[in-house]
């Protein structure tokens, strides 16, 4: 082989070398577990403790879940997706209440105190999901005020759609619904989903939207599926209804779990996975996943459209969220510009009309920011290695000839 084909070898084989040194962390960005998400600054994501959605129904005595001792330190991927910051100077959902059916709320959560009133057993939140789905939906966060709801002016209403343990039932479900509809709720999220259909909870739907409360549900039961059997597709209720806003959970580049349950019918996605809020006990932080936590950010926005827009029907609102949702194969919630756009006539083409101030749908996902910022890497990296790889090669070459051009070295100028 001559010198030159030697040169161009070694050049490329350096280069395929730096590309598979620098590729793998690129590649595994978006693998990274729920608990462990990729902080906005690209750096390690926050460790905290998980919220359960359910107690162990198998143990002899209920162990609560206990305060968690770890404070986030950074805003999490979720509200920047959502765009919470800017979305909070067109309106902060003052004025509305959100009925939460859930494991209970705790009244003096941080960031809550004062905005929740919690019906019998509802003001006890052994789980402490229904309090952290509270605090992502009207929390203030407290002393962190970039970790605060969508609707931090919102009241809550408390209502139990479990047992103590966080298990769902259709007669707790149902009674919860009529309460929130009794009280007057222009919002109702419901953080739990069925797998069974019932008439009782089918009328008490009925009966809710009739009055007017838009109704938002989880498209799915947390937690997620375990273990590798197949499950096959099916309706969740009272997602199902009709006229019932069906939320699913999506992950920072936009897709659903690898371990969501399947299913059909879904109106929205909103972050689901890795997002950050506080418990019924003490000022720490936990991550939530799953359905109900994009249930619950869906019922935040709703409240806050409901603040903005008072003479809006319950279905005009639930128009406006998906009309305004940013478009992908479900729709993805877009708080700020369901606000912000001014929407043309019901059932005009063309789709929705952009307010005077411009709306844009931010990916500003920590996970995508660190994946992109990853192939900048590559791209950067492969350029300097071809570059030292290139001067190794032509310098010498250059030295020998005096640094003459090589037309010139022998002395005969010819090519």
């Amino acid at each position: 082989m001559r010198a030159p084909a030697r040169g161009t070898a070694r050049l490329l084989s350096g280069a395929s070398l730096a590309a598979a040194l620098l590729l793998p962390p690129a590649v595994t960005v978006h693998a990274a577990p729920a608990d462990r998400l990729p902080a906005a600054d690209g750096k390690k994501g926050q460790e905290l403790p998980g919220m359960p959605s359910a107690l162990d129904p198998e143990a002899d005595q209920v162990a609560c879940t206990p305060a968690s001792k770890e404070t986030a330190k950074k805003q999490d991927w979720s509200r920047q997706r959502l765009d919470l910051d800017r979305l909070h100077g067109h309106g902060s959902g003052a004025g509305v209440t959100v009925a939460l059916v859930g494991t209970g709320v705790a009244p003096g959560a941080a960031g809550l105190d004062g905005r929740v009133t919690a019906q019998g057993a509802a003001a006890d939140d052994c789980v402490g999901q229904g309090t952290f789905l509270a605090g992502l939906i009207a929390g203030t966060g407290g002393d962190s005020p970039r970790l605060a709801g969508v609707a931090p002016g919102a009241k809550i209403l408390a209502l139990r759609g479990t047992d103590e343990r966080g298990r769902a039932d259709a007669d707790r479900v149902t009674t919860a619904l009529r309460a929130a509809t009794d009280a007057g709720a222009s919002v109702i999220a419901v953080a739990v989903a069925l797998p069974d259909r019932d008439e009782e909870l089918t009328d008490a739907v009925a009966d809710a939207r009739r009055e007017g409360a838009v109704v938002i549900a989880a498209a799915t039961p947390d937690p997620p599926r375990t273990g590798s059997d197949e499950i096959p597709s099916r309706t969740y209720w009272p997602a199902g209804e009709p006229g019932v806003l069906s939320v699913a959970d999506m992950l920072p580049n936009g897709a659903r779990p690898d371990s969501a349950l399947p299913t059909t019918g879904i109106d929205l996605a909103a972050p689901g996975a890795g997002v950050v809020s506080g418990g019924p006990r003490g000022d720490g932080h936990y991550l939530g996943a799953g359905a109900s936590v994009a249930a619950a950010y869906a019922a935040g926005a709703a409240a806050v459209v409901r603040a903005a827009r008072p003479d809006d029907s319950a279905d005009a609102v639930a128009h406006r969220l998906t009309a305004t949702a940013y478009p992908a194969d479900i729709p993805q919630l877009d708080p700020y510009a369901a606000v912000t756009t001014v929407l043309g006539e019901p059932g005009a083409s063309g789709g929705a009309d952009r307010a005077a101030e411009p709306v844009t749908v931010r990916d500003t996902s920590a996970a995508d920011r660190a994946a992109d910022r990853a192939g900048l890497f590559v791209a950067l990296g492969t350029a300097a290695v071809l570059a030292v790889l290139w001067a190794a090669f032509v310098i010498p070459r250059a030295r020998a000839r005096g640094w003459r051009p090589a037309a010139a070295a022998d002395g005969t100028g010819r090519d």
